[in-house]
């Protein structure tokens, strides 16, 4: 950067990466050729620019990084889901509601976001730096996996086991499969003497005795209403780690960004609505959940604040070493 307010500065403001003029001495020549004007001519205004424009950049990764791992999320989930030969989790029209509506709240509160507490402390950054860095992809895509593995594993659980991690999930009636049988669902017709048993879900009740293979498909609703929840909630959890690229949660808490409290409480409200309202329930083809379905939903979904944290932790261990390397090198 240079500063300057005569004539004579012009060439050198002109040829800086950042020419800064003064406003009030400053010639009308240096403004001109100037990308930024001082205009109280103060050089610690500089400084809280420099802070206000670091903010905004680090704002503008966070709402990249939110999108893009909440997005590799459903591709991998989706994906999982050919992968493994089960019965389709999610459906189209759940898949747009969750891009266009759920995610939308909380990736506008992430522009909110408080600068970090060592943002000034942090060297300046190359103008050919790279907004995605190697490590950045690793952790979307770590991430992003997790995020389809828990979508997909939730499934999974409802149809093969009664209760995970104490949960119990056998309240609402629903006959377990194996995991074979439920890869294979395709061939159920060829099953000999496959029943399965009534559950309710809400206030309605599922019966398969005319059509049992049935169940892999119009008795897949609570199923799918519990990746559904996953992948909102683990989301919103997901926006939580957004707040900053390397700093804790623990040293910048969720509550630093009350509009991003806000975001995520109309987005689980959103949801709320589309599961216990019947109208909308039949629509985007989802039941009620009970209170233990719930409990399994926030098991699954909370471990992303947990990887994320571990792979921050890691992300300021590579950063520190390397500015120590830097250091002595320049000492050398």
């Amino acid at each position: 950067a240079m500063t300057g307010d005569g004539v004579n500065d012009a060439p050198a403001l002109k040829l800086a990466d950042i020419g800064v003029a003064m406003g009030i001495t400053g010639t009308e020549v240096a403004k001109e050729a100037s990308d930024m004007v001082l205009a109280d001519d103060n050089f610690s205004t500089i400084v809280a620019a420099v802070g206000e424009g670091r903010s905004i950049y680090d704002n503008m990764k966070a709402f990249i990084r939110y999108m893009i791992s909440s997005n590799i999320g459903e591709v991998a989930s989706i994906f999982l889901t050919s992968a493994l030969g089960i019965p389709e989790g999610l459906i189209p029209v759940q898949l747009l509601w969750v891009n266009l509506v759920t995610d939308g709240p909380p990736a506008t509160a992430l522009g909110f976001n408080p600068p970090d507490k060592d943002i000034m402390k942090k060297p300046p950054r190359r103008s050919d730096d790279s907004l995605i860095t190697p490590w950045i992809l690793f952790r979307y895509m770590v991430i992003g996996m997790y995020v389809g593995i828990a979508t997909v594993g939730v499934f999974i659980i409802w149809y093969t086991h009664g209760s995970f991690l104490g949960i119990d999930l056998a309240g609402d009636g629903h006959s377990l499969v194996s995991y074979s049988q439920l890869s294979n669902w395709g061939q159920c017709s060829s099953w000999e003497g496959f029943k399965v048993s009534p559950f309710t879900a809400g206030a309605r009740t599922f019966n398969f005795d005319v059509n049992p293979c049935d169940y892999f498909q119009g008795g897949k609703i609570k199923a799918t209403t519990l990746s559904l929840s996953v992948l909102v909630a683990i989301e919103m959890f997901n926006s939580l780690n957004a707040l900053s690229e390397d700093g804790s949660l623990l040293s910048m808490p969720p509550w630093v960004n009350p509009w991003l409290l806000l975001a995520m409480s109309v987005s689980f409200g959103l949801h709320f609505l589309i599961l216990y309202v019947p109208f909308l329930a039949q629509v985007f083809g989802i039941v009620p959940l009970s209170f233990n379905e719930w409990l399994l939903v926030i098991a699954v979904a909370f471990p992303v604040v947990l990887i994320d944290e571990v792979l921050k932790f890691v992300g300021r261990c590579l950063t520190a070493r390397a500015r120590k390397q830097s250091g002595k090198q320049k000492e050398d």
